[in-house]
């Protein structure tokens, strides 16, 4: 099913963007793991578009209802079930789009591909809406992974043409963690972060939209510890993971496209002893991820993220039932840029894909 990820731990994301309600089922979290709900709260907050100027006008409260799995704060043996009730449809702004597909969107694929038998407004099951119960999913299992020392957590590495300052790739850690957790915009550079901000308002002011790219860093994960050679690498569970996230257009991992500018010389990460006598290495363009499985160094990933498709401005189309050139005026309430919220999403899908990792990888968790 398209809808489910995952080895040992399944994760199967449920609804459309204006159906009664959206969610998740998952099967494979270990039993008797506590849930933080406020601290769960506070990671859907990221997400919502409630209090933020540079956001949808779509606001929901997205409060998640345990329906089973889950008693007196720790996570049971059966599946886990969760709802996300939509209350703040306004499916008429759809209308058109059953006969004139947005550019950009999956609305024409969807449409040749299942008819009459798909739901599209506000995107339906393609919609980024869907990424709210894959928060959930994905803030669970950060507390999981929290608890064995392993983190996970990410960055706006650059928006449109404005860049953030990026990981250090070997040494990234809890310094840059706590600046984040401190920063009500995902950023180390609050001069580069007001500058990102004014882009988006000026995007908004054009009735356009602009992208950018996610760094993500996983940080704690024992060399060896998990993942796979070939089929069922780590690098490839978690981009699988990543593009699941609607907006998501190419992934990499430590210097990514860059290596190819670079000598084998330059490119190897050299071994060495640490000041602990480990075993560590002085740079870290793999990434964190050699043959498939945790070196050891900190996983580094990024994820570039398209500009909203759903602009204002008037746009060619077709009337698919007229079979004619037609020119579209998007109606609905949409983000000018996405990637300030699309960041706990992707701390999200990559958590969960370590977790599923290292549950598939160890015989005891």
């Amino acid at each position: 099913m398209s809808g489910t990820f995952g080895n040992k731990l399944k994760i199967s994301i449920f609804g459309e963007s204006h159906g009664a309600a959206i969610g998740l089922l998952a099967d494979g979290f270990p039993a008797g793991e506590k849930i933080d709900l406020e601290e769960l709260s506070r990671f859907l907050s990221r997400r919502s578009a409630v209090g933020k100027s540079y956001a949808t006008g779509r606001k929901e409260a997205d409060t998640p209802r345990f329906l089973s799995g889950f008693l007196n704060g720790r996570i049971l043996s059966s599946p886990l079930c969760v709802m996300i009730e939509n209350t703040a449809q306004h499916s008429s702004d759809y209308d058109v789009l059953r006969d004139i597909p947005r550019p950009g969107h999956a609305d024409y694929a969807a449409y040749c591909r299942h008819g009459q038998n798909v739901d599209l407004r506000g995107g339906g099951h393609y919609s980024g809406r869907l990424t709210a119960p894959l928060c959930v999913a994905g803030g669970i299992a950060i507390q999981i992974l929290h608890r064995r020392g392993i983190e996970v957590f990410a960055h706006i590495y650059n928006l449109h043409d404005i860049a953030d300052l990026p990981f250090d790739p070997v040494a990234v850690g809890a310094c840059e963690q706590d600046r984040l957790a401190q920063s009500p915009f995902p950023v180390l550079d609050t001069q580069a972060g007001d500058a990102m901000l004014e882009a988006i308002f000026e995007a908004k002011s054009h009735l356009d939209s602009i992208g950018g790219v996610i760094e993500c860093a996983v940080t704690g994960l024992a060399p060896g510890s998990c993942g796979e050679h070939m089929f069922d690498g780590l690098d490839g569970h978690i981009a699988q993971a990543l593009f699941a996230v609607p907006a998501v257009k190419g992934v990499e991992f430590g210097a990514g496209f860059a290596c190819t500018q670079l000598y084998g010389s330059e490119n190897n990460d050299p071994f060495t002893i640490n000041q602990d006598g480990k075993i560590t290495c002085t740079r870290n363009n793999h990434g964190g991820i050699l043959g498939g499985m945790a070196s050891g160094m900190p996983v580094i990933v990024r994820a570039a993220v398209k500009p909203t498709p759903s602009i204002y401005k008037l746009q060619p189309s077709v009337s698919i039932r007229e079979n004619r050139d037609v020119p579209l005026e998007i109606q609905g309430r949409h983000d000018p840029c996405i990637v300030p919220r699309a960041v706990p999403c992707i701390e999200s899908a990559v958590a969960l894909a370590v977790l599923d990792a290292l549950l598939d990888s160890q015989k005891s968790f």
